[in-house]
């Protein structure tokens, strides 16, 4: 164990953890030289393509100090505020934690998000100067920020550009020297924390945990302390670049496990794994359970598909522990179900993986937050999907999620900024700088405001210089409404919303409007209504496709006209009450891109 070195490597988004990490690789002869490629732990296509960490990923690493072996398990990390329960996990398996800044744009929401996090489980911090060899590199200050944020000085700093190469031997040196090795008790009852999963259709789910206490051989007879399953080990070893099989695994090191599980609900991450024989007496303290941001419906295009859907998702859950779901019935779109998600980014890459790797196309209504309905009753109801929400007659008053946005800008930005949050129903907390020309801003804000679009709007308005981060502070009572859709008459329960007050007639307007836009026309006139209640608060008409009936008619009385146009009347009026109206998927997205 005094050879072991566990630790991750935090960072924002794009300041270059994955690059290090290639680098890391490299230097230790991980990898062939021959096999290298950039991002290579990121194994997804969709990560490549998007230039974004989505999973955490483990590897162990030999490297040789001062004549002695060492082994480093890293845990590269994602940087994006929607993969923070990514970092957590790994957090949790490590014992320090290379944090790395971006020379050329100093510390950011995210850098201190994860930052804290680390420092909530004592981790040990070697702080990282990445990309020194750009022009806009700003060394100095950049250096007194990470001085500040850490209390460390100046020396502690390793200044490295992961591209070129510069500092990978100080920063692996640092790893060793800095970074204290596992405690634990080789000799004590089995205890392993599983940090992630993965489906695989030949070999069932395979686990990765990190031994906290004892240690795993193979054919062990195993018990999964939250599930109550118990199971043999039929294969463990680490984790290289492949997986690697070996007799037995030690306290304190990482590694995998195989045992045939095929019921994907028997593996849990946070879970402790611990031996048959002679079980742990408590299971591994400190590790924090998931709470989604942002529910959405996901309904099988293909009704028959529902129970495919079902298995895709557990099986994608394995993988990503940050998802939620429940079934659903919508009188729309049928059977589906109610998904949790972290926010807009991880929805997006849940439904792009579906389809990738599952072949699953999928319809998504309108995302919406979790809400507190307070009732005459005096009892309380949780609502995740406008459809739940009870009679205004029944119904107290109504709560949604507040959170805490920290918002790091160029002080030029501050005015833009605040115009967008006081927008969005923001209230301005404080101020504080972090050097002259940075600024940390401090909102709190309503859940349902920051879903939609806030993120892409405080890009736009920064020109990509500012950054955010937020947690759950509660929940605020709030003078909220529902908002149903009728089109021709019939409400679309999949199009509703929860909305303030103040908010709803734009938003119904500029919703029919859209609506309009996308819906084919048909035989007969579709109406198109926002409604609060029983009160029409925004309409639109979606014009019928008509014949000219009265082509033939030339010269004559014109009572033939009005008799000929009056029974088409008749006729349209029929059609419109048997008619039924088919709703694009595009409609459904339209909600999300209301400004555009």
């Amino acid at each position: 164990m005094e050879h072991i070195r566990n630790f991750c490597i935090i960072a924002h988004i794009d300041h270059g953890k994955s690059t290090l990490a290639d680098r890391l690789l490299e230097k230790t002869q991980t990898i062939e030289q021959r096999k290298m490629m950039d991002q290579v732990l990121d194994d997804m296509d969709l990560e490549r393509e998007k230039g974004i960490t989505i999973k955490s990923h483990a590897i162990q690493m030999y490297y040789t100090c001062n004549n002695r072996q060492y082994t480093l398990n890293l845990i590269d990390t994602p940087g994006h505020v929607d993969f923070s329960y990514e970092v957590s996990r790994a957090i949790a398996a490590c014992e320090g934690a290379l944090l790395v800044v971006d020379a050329a744009q100093g510390t950011q929401a995210q850098t201190i998000a994860n930052l804290y996090l680390a420092l909530e489980h004592d981790l040990t911090i070697i702080p990282v100067l990445n990309k020194i060899d750009l022009p806009a590199a700003n060394v100095e200050e950049v250096s007194e920020e990470v001085c500040q944020l850490l209390g460390c000085n100046k020396e502690e700093i390793i200044l490295a550009s992961a591209k070129e190469g510069i500092g990978i031997d100080e920063i692996l040196n640092a790893v060793v020297d800095r970074i204290p090795p596992p405690k634990g008790d080789p000799n004590a009852p089995l205890k392993a924390l599983i940090f992630d999963s993965m489906y695989n259709s030949f070999r069932g789910t395979i686990t990765y945990f990190r031994i906290f206490d004892g240690s795993i051989k193979t054919k062990d007879k195993l018990k999964f302390m939250a599930t109550n399953a118990y199971y043999e080990a039929d294969e463990v070893g680490i984790l290289r670049l492949n997986k690697e099989p070996r007799p037995e695994i030690q306290c304190g090191d990482v590694g995998y496990l195989i045992t045939g599980i095929k019921e994907v609900k028997d593996v849990k991450v946070g879970d402790t794994i611990t031996s048959a024989e002679n079980p742990a007496q408590e299971p591994i303290k400190g590790f924090r359970e998931v709470k989604p941001m942002v529910f959405a419906g996901m309904y099988p295009v293909d009704t028959s598909e529902f129970e495919d859907l079902r298995t895709s998702l557990e099986k994608l859950q394995l993988n990503d522990a940050a998802l939620v779901f429940e079934p659903e019935t919508s009188a729309a779109l049928g059977f589906g179900f109610r998904v949790g998600f972290l926010g807009m980014l991880h929805m997006e890459i849940v439904q792009e993986r579906l389809e990738r790797e599952f072949n699953m196309t999928v319809i998504t209504t309108v995302p919406n937050v979790q809400y507190i309905a307070h009732l005459t009753n005096k009892t309380q109801k949780t609502i995740n999907s406008p459809a739940d929400l009870p009679e205004p007659a029944k119904l107290e008053k109504l709560e949604e999620p507040y959170i805490k946005a920290q918002i790091i800008t160029k002080s030029e930005y501050i005015g833009a900024i605040l115009n967008l949050c006081i927008d969005k129903r923001g209230i301005f907390k404080s101020q504080n700088y972090l050097t002259p020309e940075r600024v940390e801003l401090i909102f709190e804000m309503p859940l349902s405001e920051v879903v939609f679009d806030f993120y892409d709007k405080l890009k736009s308005v920064s020109r990509g210089y500012a950054s955010l981060d937020y947690e759950l502070i509660g929940f605020r009572e709030s003078d909220l409404v529902k908002m149903d859709i009728l089109i021709n008459g019939d409400p679309v329960d999949s199009l509703s919303a929860i909305i303030h007050r103040s908010k709803a007639y734009d938003w119904g307007k500029k919703l029919c409007s859209k609506l309009k836009e996308l819906i084919p026309r048909q035989q007969f006139e579709i109406p198109i209504q926002a409604a609060i209640g029983s009160r029409v608060i925004a309409r639109e008409t979606i014009k019928a496709l008509r014949k000219d009936v009265t082509a033939k008619c030339y010269g004559g009385d014109i009572t033939r006209k009005r008799k000929l146009l009056e029974k088409q009347k008749e006729g349209k009026k029929r059609m419109r009450q048997v008619g039924s109206v088919e709703i694009p998927q595009s409609a459904f997205m339209a909600v999300l891109k209301l400004d555009q």
